[in-house]
């Protein structure tokens, strides 16, 4: 199976100025990874994103190293007076951004919760068609760049497998999928495989990710722990050594059918280059 990372992996080399988004390219191929995706450019100053895209894309040529996705934040329940269209152009120049780097598919994210003044009276299912249409013309744009769209299962407004189910069903075209994470279930309190299971149809990019879990009903363990929405404690883990079914996930993943690309995210604790090469090193095993 293709294994790619994603740059977040590398944040605490990035946010603490050891690594860019450019130099963690040849480390990244110096790994053994088969190929690399990129969250929100981090643009240096004098350039432009257009500019620092091309960089970035020459960068990988050099390593010969493929960009498989581009990952961007998004919140199609973002309104300008009383439309969310504003937010609908910005996502598809970020889809320009994505040819730039010859990326075949962009996740954006779909909503991170209820505006304030709908939160008190109404849910997911009154906004779901606005989410819906704002997919559709995304996704619509992205066709001209020969550019497949996808939202993850991420910030626990869209996390479960039954909302990014339905926002696929919705759209119900054949260039919008998924980015299946497979440890992002366990913030909504789902269990991963029976949720990976289910969504494997729609998959376009798949994230490995595990996590430390500990039951809310105890004490909170301490620094680097956040709650689930049930109040479960969570933490980054290097994979395979958490507490997610990563390898019944990676057996769901495999037998499905799946051609893609995998990749590593890592947000442990941990030395951030130590915890992607274990995790590398773990679905290799796997793959065996």
């Amino acid at each position: 199976m293709k294994i790619g990372v994603s740059s977040y992996s590398f944040s605490q080399l990035i946010s603490g100025g050891k690594e860019t988004q450019l130099s963690i390219i040849k480390i990244a191929k110096e790994m053994g990874f088969d190929g690399i995706e990129f969250t929100d450019l981090i643009v240096p100053d004098g350039k432009t994103e257009a500019e620092y895209a091309a960089e970035i894309k020459a960068e990988c040529d050099k390593y010969n190293l493929p960009i498989i996705s581009y990952t961007i934040s998004a919140n199609l329940l973002t309104f300008e007076n009383g439309s969310n269209e504003a937010e609908i152009e910005r996502v598809c120049r970020k889809v320009d951004i994505a040819a730039i780097l010859g990326a075949p598919t962009l996740r954006h994210d779909a909503a991170w919760g209820m505006p304030d003044e709908l939160k008190s009276h109404q849910g997911f299912e009154n906004v779901l068609p606005i989410l819906v249409d704002g997919i559709k013309k995304i996704t619509e744009y992205a066709k001209t760049k020969n550019i497949a769209t996808m939202v993850e299962n991420h910030g626990y407004f869209c996390q479960e497998s039954d909302r990014v189910e339905r926002l696929v069903t919705g759209v119900a075209d054949p260039n919008f999928g998924l980015l299946v994470d497979v440890g992002n279930f366990s913030c909504a309190d789902e269990n991963n495989a029976a949720a990976v299971g289910k969504l494997m149809p729609y998959a376009k990019h798949i994230h490995f990710k595990d996590f430390y879990i500990r039951s809310g009903n105890s004490f909170d363990p301490g620094e680097g722990f956040f709650k689930s929405r049930a109040g479960n404690y969570l933490r980054g883990s290097i994979i395979g050594q958490g507490d997610v079914p990563v390898y019944q996930c990676f057996s769901l993943v495999k037998n499905s059918g799946y051609q893609g690309y995998i990749s590593v995210e890592f947000e442990g604790m941990e030395d951030c280059l130590k915890g992607i090469k274990i995790g590398l090193d773990n679905l290799r095993k796997f793959d065996r």
